[in-house]
This record gives C-alpha cells, structure tokens and sequence, in this order.
C-alpha cells in the first residue's frame, strides 16, 4: 500500500515569505520548522506558520504537486492559499494529531 503524502505552505508572521514543501508526516514536519530544525531557508525567513496544505494518497502525487506550485507565480499562489485559509492564520493547531 502506498504512503500519503502532504504538499505545504510554510511562512513568516509576516505572510511576505513563502516556503513549499512536501512530507509524509505533516504535524512532525511543521514541528520541525517551527524549532528551526526544518530547513536552512525556513529557519532563515523565519517561516514558521503552517498556512497551506493538501493531503494526497501517494506521496509521489504530493511531490508532483509541490513541483508545480514552485512554478507558480506568486499570484497564484496567493490566491490558492487565501481560497483554503483566507485569514492566513497558522493552521498549526488545527494539524495536531492529524498524522
């Protein structure tokens, strides 16, 4: 059976900088950004607000999205995450237990 997999949006109070990423474990991943363990670029900019996801079946689905939306233009981008999170709020709380 296929692991899932999760597409992300990580970024800064801010909401000026915007990291994406892709997971198999969503909560332990964020929790990681968050204690600037996640990656060089998140703990650099700061982004440490969950504001985006989409959950997916295979993780190689979750990664061919993520491909995708680092191709967007920022736009784009925006306008798909205030569709999901229009207040932009860090979504964290809600991602608890979610795995």
């Amino acid at each position: 059976m296929p692991k899932g997999g999760y597409t992300y949006i990580m970024s800064n109070k801010q909401r000026t900088t915007l990291y994406i990423g892709v997971t198999s474990d969503l909560e332990t991943r964020v929790y990681q950004h968050r204690n600037g363990e996640g990656s060089k670029f998140t703990k650099k900019y700061r982004c440490y607000h969950l504001i985006y996801f989409e959950v997916f079946e295979a993780i190689e689905s979750a990664i061919e999205r993520e491909k995708v939306l680092k191709r967007w233009n920022r736009s784009w981008k925006e306008e798909l995450i205030k569709g999901f999170n229009p207040q932009l709020r860090d979504l964290w709380d809600q991602i608890q237990g979610f795995n």
